[in-house]
């Protein structure tokens, strides 16, 4: 049975689109582009948050250690630490959970500084993920944006757009779809970390609070999602697992580049979801 159309399904929304899913216990799959380098945006953080566990399981960080964090610290956006005025003081845990559930880029940023960017690449490597790259934090994705452009937020001007290195899958973090649906399996596996600790972050990014992408498409008290989403100007992103009662489980990713530079854009943000289930209900027929 060959693959749903789903590009026609993201050029009706506006939006090129790169997708993959797999069972993650028989291992088929469906997607489109599976293998393109993508920029992550605020996905990179999957990988970060799999590291922070790996050294906590190994003794190299104790992720209830106390850690304050000042306003000099803060790095832009709109959720979690970033839009706060006054020192924090919090777990190394706690960081995590705020930079998965509101995708805070100051947790994140400093979360990447006591784990170390090289070790995340080492892990991936390990792994055998060797087109995921981290090489950018947030603070440095946001200072490329304001260089390549010469101004702030928002940008939307197509020739602004055009200049930014975070939007170039060879400049920024990166993966492909077919990658992160794989680390995602390894997580609900228990092959990621330690079970304790894959246990935790499956709870972690079940807790995201943002439901109008991936979940948008599944809209039922008993099927589970959980996911990290990212967003950049034009790139909307998210990747995460879906789970139904009958013990279904299956791995989505889906990275998409929107035609137009509006900020607001629900129809690229629903088809995230709309894809998502088409590739879902392709896999349980």
């Amino acid at each position: 049975m060959s693959d749903p159309d789903f590009a026609t399904l993201f050029r009706m929304a506006g939006v090129t689109g790169w997708l993959h899913v797999r069972d993650v216990d028989s291992g088929r799959e469906a997607g489109l582009g599976a293998d393109v380098p993508v920029p992550l945006a605020s996905v990179y953080k999957l990988p970060l948050l799999v590291e922070f566990c790996r050294q906590a399981d190994a003794g190299r960080l104790d992720p209830t250690t106390q850690t304050t964090v000042t306003p000099d610290q803060r790095v832009s956006g709109p959720t979690g630490l970033s839009a706060m005025l006054d020192e924090v003081t919090m777990s190394l845990r706690d960081l995590a959970y705020l930079m998965m559930t509101v995708s805070d880029n100051t947790s994140a940023d400093v979360l990447l500084d006591r784990v170390g960017m090289d070790d995340v690449n080492t892990m991936l490597d390990a792994f055998g993920l060797t087109g995921t790259r981290v090489l950018q934090s947030g603070r440095a994705m946001y200072e490329t944006m304001e260089l390549d452009t010469g101004h702030g937020w928002p940008y939307l001007d197509p020739e602004d757009i055009s200049r930014m290195r975070v939007l170039d899958p060879a400049r920024t973090n990166r993966s492909t779809p077919r990658e992160m649906t794989r680390l995602l399996a390894m997580i609900w596996r228990d092959e990621a970390a330690s079970p304790a600790s894959c246990a935790w972050m499956r709870a972690v990014l079940n807790m995201q609070v943002w439901p109008h992408r991936l979940a948008s498409g599944f809209p039922y008290d008993d099927v589970e999602v959980g996911g990290k989403t990212g967003s950049l100007p034009t790139l909307r992103n998210e990747v995460g697992l879906v789970e139904y009662p009958d013990g279904g489980r299956y791995a989505v990713a889906v990275f998409t580049r929107s035609f137009g530079t509006a900020v607001i854009q629900p129809r690229a943000d629903a088809v995230i979801g709309t894809a998502a289930r088409m590739a879902v209900d392709h896999l349980r027929r």
